[in-house]
C-alpha cells in the first residue's frame, strides 16, 4: 500500500465525539513513551503529523487520521506510566476501553511493545484482556534498530513466547524501527490486506 494522502480528521473523548464519516479503523496503542506516534509518522511518511514527544503521556485523547480518502489510522492514549494525576489516568483507561470494546469501524488493533525489554506486566495484562475480549489484535516491536541482529532476535523471541503461552489467539507480530523505516511496508500491508 502507498499512502497518498493523511488528514488529521479530529479529536474525541468518548466514541460518540468520533469523526461523523464512518471509515474502516486501524487504531495503535501501548505504554507511554513505547514510540506509538513516532511508529505512525514513520508509517504516513510524515514527520508531525502525530505529536511527538520525549515526556511520555502526551496524548490524552483518541486522534482519527484519514488515510487516502478511505480508512482512519487512529492513534489512541498510551497506557500505563505517564506524568498526570491519578483520575486522568482513570479517565483515560475508560475511554480505551470504550473505544476497544465498543468501536464498529475497528478492524484491528496494533498493539506497540518495546523490543528491548522482556513483555512488561502492564503489556501482558493489557493484551490478555483484548485477546479475551475477541478484539482482533497484531503486536509491534518499536525500536528494534536499537538492538544487535542477535539480540533482538532472542529477546523478541523470548516475548512471543510469552505472549503465546497467555493468549487463546496468536497474533501476527511485526518488527519496526521508526528511524530507520524497518516494518513499515509490512505494516502497511496487512492493513491492505485486511481491507
Amino acid at each position: 500500500m502507498i499512502i497518498d494522502s493523511a488528514i488529521f480528521s479530529g479529536s474525541s473523548a468518548c466514541l460518540g465525539d468520533k469523526p461523523s464519516r464512518k471509515a474502516p479503523e486501524f487504531a495503535f496503542i501501548g505504554r507511554s513513551n513505547v514510540g506509538k506516534s513516532s511508529l505512525i509518522n514513520m508509517l504516513c511518511g510524515r514527520r508531525e503529523l502525530a505529536r511527538t514527544s520525549s515526556n511520555p503521556g502526551k496524548t490524552l485523547c483518541i486522534n482519527h487520521f484519514l488515510i487516502n480518502d478511505k480508512w482512519y489510522l487512529v492513534d489512541l492514549p498510551g497506557y500505563g506510566f505517564a506524568r498526570i494525576s491519578k483520575q486522568m489516568r482513570e479517565k483515560l483507561q475508560i475511554m480505551i476501553q470504550e473505544y476497544v470494546g465498543k468501536s464498529e469501524e475497528l478492524k484491528m488493533l496494533f498493539i506497540l511493545v518495546d523490543s528491548r525489554h522482556p513483555l512488561q506486566k502492564i503489556d501482558g495484562e493489557f493484551i490478555m484482556a483484548v485477546d479475551g475480549a475477541q478484539v482482533p489484535y497484531a503486536v509491534i516491536f518499536t525500536k528494534c534498530d536499537k538492538m544487535g541482529k542477535n539480540a533482538l532476535s532472542s529477546q523478541t523471541g523470548k516475548t512471543v513466547s510469552q505472549i503465546e503461552g497467555i493468549v487463546s489467539n496468536v497474533p501476527r507480530f511485526f518488527l519496526s524501527s521508526s528511524e530507520k523505516g524497518n516494518g513499515r511496508q509490512e505494516i502497511l500491508d496487512y492493513i491492505e490486506e485486511i481491507l
